[in-house]
């Protein structure tokens, strides 16, 4: 839809457009997030009224509606421009829709997995820390070791499997 000339914002209610905190609470998105939006271009510069306000009509929410939903299921920015460009485009084959949502659920799969293995670490140190006043503690003495081996990877040479000189 073009967008119109610049009218005054009570005439622009009268046409069905938002101010940008109205638009923020149709859509659930902040005005921030808004203004953010449309900075980093994933959505269009709305039009603005004389006082120069920005106006967002029905089409317009309803596209930060979608990143909102979006955003709440947990895909990239980028991931959402072309969810975006994908949701524009009415030719577009649900298959690239299918193969972006279903890399996405890989990635989330991989985060789980680690963020997994990371409770299990923790609830293992836990249980091993008498928690008492004593001042030893597997859990401390647990991340200065995975320090100190963090360090000594990096100051390594850089060919561990090379052979030392005769």
């Amino acid at each position: 839809m073009p967008r119109m000339p610049r009218p005054e914002l009570a005439d622009a209610r009268q046409q069905g457009l938002h101010n940008i905190g109205e638009a923020a609470q149709l859509s659930g998105v902040s005005a921030k997030m808004i203004r953010h939006y449309e900075s980093i271009g994933l959505i269009p510069p709305p039009s603005r009224t004389f006082a120069g306000y920005r106006l967002y009509n029905e089409a317009d929410v309803h596209r930060l509606g979608f990143v909102r939903r979006a955003r709440s299921l947990g895909f990239s920015i980028r991931q959402i421009e072309a969810l975006l460009g994908l949701w524009d485009d009415r030719s577009r084959a649900s298959l690239e829709v299918k193969r972006l949502a279903q890399s996405h659920v890989d990635e989330l799969s991989a985060k789980i997995a680690e963020m997994q293995a990371m409770q299990r670490t923790l609830q293992e140190l836990a249980r091993r820390c008498h928690g008492d006043d004593r001042p030893d503690c597997p859990i401390l003495d647990d991340l200065a070791k995975r320090a100190h081996e963090a360090t000594v990877e990096r100051t390594a040479p850089a060919s561990k499997n090379a052979k030392p000189a005769r």
